[in-house]
């Protein structure tokens, strides 16, 4: 009788998990696969040529990290970009940094019967005149940098600054127009002592600051350059299948299919410092 009682036991033992096994579904947001495109070209001026460098991916289901896609073409400042390595979604070519120092540069991809399109100006920087670690913040983890440079007295000028590990900050000179200007940044995870850090500042266009702004407000722990943004936040390349005059990408329509990302050429200025 006693194993009998000990085989009900289990009965009701395994019942018991059973009945807890239901499926529970979640429901995710789902979207539309959307283009990522990182069409941010970096130009050290004091270079002959440049390496320009376009990654392009599609947005996956929600638990998948963005995939490569393989475009019919893609066209940057007349020039036919080449992925490389093939099935990598990374488009490049070594072009002259002259040509990419002018107004109205345009990108132009062609992907799954679409066009993709956008203009920029070539945005100018000011060097970095002194990058030095200062004592910290309030918090006893905090890293700080004390980043200074002269702004340019000849317009009004707007600023990215990289901090290295994925740490992005905008700036404008409205305060401070052509006047040397001082400020500190606080990282808020402890650095290692002995890293390296490699620190940019770039001048970036209004409608370029204003797209890093959103950005930036909308993220608590800054993004790649440029990742998929936590929300879906328009830049400046457009869906432009359906206009007759590409030049003209102000009849394009706004809300048919946009991809993510921007296009900006920059200059760029750079230095590194070792964390103590």
């Amino acid at each position: 009788m006693k194993s009998v009682g000990n085989i009900i036991i289990l009965l009701l033992f395994f019942i018991g998990i059973s009945s807890c096994e239901d499926v529970i579904e979640v429901q995710v947001p789902t979207e539309e696969p959307r283009l990522i495109i990182d069409a941010v070209i970096r130009v050290d001026t004091t270079q002959p040529i440049t390496n320009v460098s376009v990654k392009v991916s599609e947005t996956a289901s929600f638990f998948d990290s963005p995939q490569p896609v393989t475009l019919e073409q893609i066209t940057l400042a007349n020039q036919i970009l080449l992925e490389n390595p093939l099935g990598s979604g990374i488009y490049s070519r070594d072009v002259s940094t002259l040509s990419l120092m002018q107004e109205d540069l345009f990108l132009a991809i062609d992907y799954n019967d679409q066009i993709f399109a956008a203009f920029t100006d070539f945005a100018t920087s000011v060097p970095i005149d002194t990058l030095q670690q200062g004592a910290g913040g309030l918090v006893d983890n905090e890293t700080e940098l004390i980043i200074g440079f002269t702004d340019s007295p000849d317009m009004d000028n707007y600023y990215l600054f990289d901090f290295d590990l994925a740490q992005f900050s905008t700036s404008q000179d409205q305060f401070y127009q052509g006047q040397p200007f001082e400020f500190s940044y606080f990282y808020e995870d402890a650095i290692e002592s002995g890293t390296e850090l490699e620190i940019s500042l770039m001048g970036v266009t209004e409608e370029f600051y204003r797209y890093m702004e959103k950005i930036n407000e909308q993220t608590d722990t800054g993004f790649g350059v440029f990742e998929t943004p936590a929300i879906t936040v328009k830049g400046n390349i457009l869906n432009a299948s359906d206009i007759q005059t590409i030049s003209d990408l102000s009849e394009a329509n706004l809300e048919t299919n946009f991809p993510l990302g921007y296009f900006a050429v920059v200059q760029e200025y750079k230095r590194t410092i070792i964390i103590q």
